[in-house]
């Protein structure tokens, strides 16, 4: 078994396809297909049902995967190690939940003194941006918080008020029974709040409408289309010049933490501990002067 054996396997286990994994591996299909052949005979099992479209990755496959993932990862962080320096440079991927207001001067603030990283960023609801720092494919992401998870830490940013949005200037609960919520998609940190105090007071939604972007959502409820959940910091501007109105949630449903999470047992670059040092010394600001605009 050769390492670029579990390379070739996790591409065709993401792609559930040979000719796709192949033409994003640059490699021939039958390449593709002998090793993946390779690793069944040595492992003595089946990874994957084939199918007329493709292939789906078994039980078997999916226990393999878990190993894959650790090996390539432990060899990239190998990697790493040695090519590091004492400057911060090269690329740093971060993801990001679309709403968080201090964003914008961690990074201004962490690019004028480190122009040599790339800094790559990838938008994505809180569940799936934890998963995929678990599975190293981000060096770390802004999410909503407390995460609970053995392979996670975590920082706190900044801590916010999420509030419901409406173009109206108010509504009662049995209006919001029959009002449209322009929600994220599941994993949001916010429509899991929303959801709980939902649950509590027994609204049940008529609609819920997903939306993968924060101006999407925010545009239609400014066209009275439905309501909303967000930060107030987010729609402070929008309120004070009445395009929206916002109103309070109770405790505790809005109290909401934005978090920075990294792999617990990974290597850290310096470029990653540079830039976690950033959000520390923002983080230490917003709470020494209470206020978000920096």
């Amino acid at each position: 078994m050769e390492l670029n054996d579990l390379i070739i396997f996790q591409k065709v286990a993401e792609c559930g396809s040979v000719s796709k994994a192949a033409e994003q591996l640059n490699y021939v299909q039958s390449n593709v297909t002998a090793r993946i052949k390779v690793l069944e005979k040595e492992l003595h099992t089946p990874l994957f049902n084939r199918h007329k479209r493709g292939m789906l990755i078994n039980s078997e496959g999916k226990r393999l995967l878990e190993y894959a993932k650790e090996i390539t990862g432990k060899v990239e962080e190998m990697k790493l190690s040695f090519l590091d320096q004492a400057g911060a440079s090269g690329m740093l991927k971060i993801g990001i939940v679309e709403t968080v207001i201090a964003l914008p001067h961690i990074l201004s603030s962490f690019n004028d003194q480190y122009p040599n990283v790339e800094l790559s960023l990838v938008a994505g609801v809180t569940d799936q941006l934890v998963q995929d720092v678990i599975d190293m494919k981000l060096d770390g992401a802004f999410v909503t918080g407390p995460i609970r998870h053995p392979n996670v830490e975590q920082l706190a940013v900044i801590q916010e008020k999420l509030v419901l949005v409406s173009k109206r200037d108010s509504f009662t609960m049995d209006q919001l029974t029959t009002t449209p919520f322009l929600l994220y998609h599941k994993g949001c940190g916010y429509r899991g709040r929303l959801e709980s105090w939902m649950k509590v007071e027994g609204i049940i939604p008529r609609k819920v409408m997903e939306f993968g972007t924060f101006g999407t959502i925010i545009g239609s409820v400014s066209a009275g289309i439905g309501v909303t959940i967000i930060p107030q910091s987010s729609v402070i501007d929008l309120v004070a010049s009445e395009v929206v109105e916002e109103h309070q949630l109770p405790e505790p449903y809005c109290d909401i933490t934005t978090i920075f999470v990294w792999r617990k047992d990974s290597y850290i670059t310096n470029t990653l501990s540079h830039f976690i040092d950033e959000i520390q010394r923002h983080a230490y600001l917003l709470d020494k002067n209470n206020d978000i605009n920096l």
